[in-house]
């Protein structure tokens, strides 16, 4: 049972009586209150049970990360009585329901459709909290109310803010294959065709065998590498909770590897994702045989990502190592997307980079703090000085470890959130154009 307002107003009123004639004020507070009771009895009886208003939910919506989406739930009344009275679509914080307050006016046997904007402000399942449905009485003194457990999802998915970085990286792949509006020669290791020679041309690439057919200059011309594999390791272990700016480093890591799936699947190579900390897990990609078709492996990707959080353990890089070995059989491009953190690269990571370097080129790509160069630069006070030399001293500790990862073979990428999806996709061009995938 709940109380409205009415009801405070009408016991107050019985105050009045009490205050013009004190003398009577007990026997007719006790009345009015008595009268009160009674009305507010008479209406609970008269309210529809909650329990007569059926409710079911729209499948689970997905978004990407703080764009909205809207649920829907399909309010059926089952009472005899006009139902009227409000309801509450109550969902976690993070989900970001917006107006989830609804007026419910339905007719015997009639249905409403009632819909909750969604903005959620955190990666992976939000679910539901419950439904509560609060009825009003014909005399609007109280009512009856009841929370209902229907089941939702909103699966807020990786936001992937670099793919406006694509078109550019794509007009380059473009270049390098060939296909561009103006011929160039094109650069890699397959050979691609024969055309006469233009003033401008590496002579390197005169074909004189087809020269002397022909009985004039001809080049061979070349296109990069294709069906080459790319194995992208997420790291979701401890290293990769910590925030940088207003995001954890795995949400950036994300989007870096996002951002070189989508380059490299274009490019006709095969992707796949790997992401754990002690075991494996999330995978997707060519490897799993669910990404077909174009945006298929984007798709994949984002749906294995969407429900993954840091896990506060340290990273197994022998396990993942191994399962990169299931995934890849020949030589591939491994990009190991994990913070470049000295004590955990040099226990965990370092021992097993040899193994690793033997069959495949590898890639360190780390999310760089932008705070810690700031810090480094503020000596306008005694306490500034004191960050700025410890900003500098980790600094140095991660130019060590970078130094040492490339002592093994190891290219790193070190870039801030904004930068390293760019920054890995021009490395991965550079290897393309080269023909060293």
């Amino acid at each position: 049972m709940v109380l409205r307002r009415p009801v405070v107003a009408l016991v107050l009123l019985g105050v009045v009586p009490a205050l013009l004639w004190p003398a009577a004020a007990g026997s007719a507070v006790a009345l009015w209150l008595l009268g009160v009771v009674l009305l507010v009895a008479v209406d609970v009886l008269l309210t529809p049970s909650p329990r007569s208003v059926r409710i079911a939910r729209s499948p689970d919506p997905r978004t990407r990360l703080h764009e909205p989406v809207t649920t829907t739930l399909t309010v059926t009344s089952g009472a005899r009585r006009p139902v009227r009275g409000e309801l509450r679509d109550a969902w976690v914080p993070s989900a970001g329901a917006v107006e989830e307050r609804h007026t419910l006016d339905l007719p015997p046997g009639e249905r409403r459709r009632l819909s909750t904007v969604l903005v959620p402000s955190r990666r992976g399942d939000r679910p539901a909290a419950g439904v509560t449905v609060r009825l009003h009485g014909p005399l609007g003194l109280a009512g009856r109310q009841r929370t209902i457990e229907v089941p939702g999802v909103v699966r807020s998915l990786p936001p992937f803010r670099s793919r406006r970085h694509l078109p550019s990286r794509l007009a380059r792949l473009r270049q390098l294959d060939g296909r561009s509006a103006v011929r160039t020669r094109g650069q890699g290791t397959e050979f691609d065709s024969l055309r006469d020679y233009v003033e401008g041309d590496d002579v390197r690439s005169i074909d004189w065998r087809a020269t002397a057919r022909r009985q004039h200059v001809v080049v061979r011309t070349w296109q990069p590498e294709r069906d080459r594999r790319v194995v992208l390791v997420l790291d979701t272990s401890r290293t990769s909770a910590a925030r940088v700016g207003d995001e954890p480093r795995l949400d950036a890591a994300m989007d870096a590897a996002l951002l070189l799936a989508a380059l490299a699947e274009r490019a006709g190579d095969r992707v796949d994702l790997l992401a754990g900390d002690r075991v494996v897990r999330a995978r997707s990609g060519s490897a799993t045989g669910r990404a077909g078709g174009p945006g298929g492996l984007l798709h994949d990707m984002v749906t294995a990502m969407a429900p993954l959080e840091p896990r506060l353990v340290e990273a197994d890089w022998t396990a993942l190592a191994s399962a990169v070995a299931t995934v890849a059989d020949r030589r591939a491009l491994v990009v190991l997307l994990t913070p470049l953190e000295p004590a955990a690269v040099e226990e965990g990571l370092l021992p097993v980079l040899p193994t690793l370097t033997a069959h495949h080129r590898v890639v360190v790509a780390s999310v760089a703090d932008p705070a810690l160069e700031a810090l480094g630069t503020d000596l306008s006070s005694i306490e500034a000085v004191y960050d700025a030399a410890a900003a500098e001293r980790t600094a140095e500790l991660r130019r060590r470890t970078a130094q040492g990862l490339r002592t093994l073979g190891v290219t790193v990428v070190d870039e801030p959130p904004e930068r390293l999806p760019v920054a890995l996709t021009d490395h991965y061009l550079a290897l393309k154009a080269q023909g060293l995938l």
